[in-house]
């Protein structure tokens, strides 16, 4: 499945239903530390942070990435709950391991403390997991 990862700078309406779809069934600690997902949705389109996976001009997968000099962090990475298992999660990862690696920085993944599917997925891709603080 081709999947183009690309930084939602200027988001359709369609874009912005296909990201509450994506985020709809999102367990409760993904929006940490954004109350729920139009929040997480809002502000990250706001400042730029929001990146999604795209199939066929639909949004399958999205995650915040946030830029810094030195380090940027992946995190609330979400995909649509029919499209789970086909490997957009790590397409999203990839592809902003690419853009950070372009701009001199390191990719780390960002999570909540004490969450498996955070751990198992840094595993998995071999990149650092930082911790947010509360």
């Amino acid at each position: 499945m081709p999947i183009i990862v690309e930084s939602l700078n200027e988001a359709t309406s369609q874009d912005q239903q296909d990201l509450l779809k994506i985020y709809r069934d999102a367990p409760d600690w993904l929006f940490t530390p954004f109350a729920a997902d139009a929040q997480l949705i809002e502000s990250c389109l706001r400042e730029g942070s929001m990146i999604a996976g795209r199939f066929n001009d639909r949004l399958l997968g999205a995650a915040r990435l946030q830029r810094h000099p030195d380090v940027w962090h992946l995190s609330q990475i979400c995909v649509r709950k029919i499209t789970r298992r086909r490997g957009v999660a790590e397409r999203l990862v990839r592809e902003a391991q690419k853009m950070a690696e372009q701009s001199g920085a390191a990719l780390r993944l960002l999570a909540p403390a004490g969450h498996l599917e955070a751990q198992a997925l840094a595993a998995k891709l071999n990149v650092p997991l930082d911790v947010m603080s509360a």
